[in-house]
């Protein structure tokens, strides 16, 4: 073998042995992980309550049947009714002199009205009131006209007058037998009673 041949022989062996020990002496490439995506859990219908007795839907032209629903007067007496703790009327009370209904009276007679309407059954007597001054004769009128406006109201708000009635009682049957401020404004009054249920 001449000694190019020679020289170029040893010089490939040289490039092949560098290149061997080069791929020898680099690691293998590692496989960088990539974004992950995991499926959506799988998801199973979520069951409901099983299903209950359907109610037969009410054929047209009949009427449903309304709620029953339990009146605390009907088995009350008249007396236990008109007892003035338990009474669902409250009385309206007037200024000296005057049959006026104010703003506090409206406000009560608009809940009596409401109890009149549940209550379709019930009469009331609405009684006229006055204080102890004044003569007797003038006290019945002014308890009637007292009457009257508490009645006129009620019948504006909706109640038929057939259900109510008007007495004067004037001074004869005060609430408060005293004779101060506080006993005669309790006695200028139109106080409810009911007569039939």
């Amino acid at each position: 073998m001449s000694t190019q041949s020679r020289s170029t022989s040893l010089v490939l062996g040289l490039v092949v042995a560098f290149a061997a020990a080069a791929a020898c002496g680099r690691k293998p490439p590692v496989a960088q992980p990539g974004p992950t995506t995991t499926p959506p859990p799988a998801t199973t219908p979520t069951a409901g309550p099983p299903p209950g007795p359907t109610t037969p839907p009410t054929p047209p032209g009949v009427p449903s049947e309304p709620a029953i629903t339990s009146n605390p007067y009907d088995k009350m007496t008249l007396d236990e009714i008109n007892d003035p703790a338990r009474s669902p009327f409250k009385p309206v009370f007037f200024e000296y002199d005057s049959d006026q209904l104010n703003d506090t009276a409206r406000q009560v007679l608009q809940e009596n009205a409401r109890v009149l309407k549940e209550n379709a059954t019930f009469i009331i007597t609405i009684e006229g009131h006055a204080d102890e001054r004044g003569s007797p004769e003038y006290n019945l009128a002014l308890g009637e006209r007292r009457a009257l406006a508490t009645k006129s109201f009620l019948v504006s708000l909706g109640v038929g007058g057939d259900r109510l009635q008007t007495v004067s009682y004037g001074k004869e049957f005060p609430f408060d037998p005293g004779h101060t401020e506080e006993a005669w404004f309790q006695n200028r009054r139109a106080h409810f009673m009911v007569t039939k249920k």
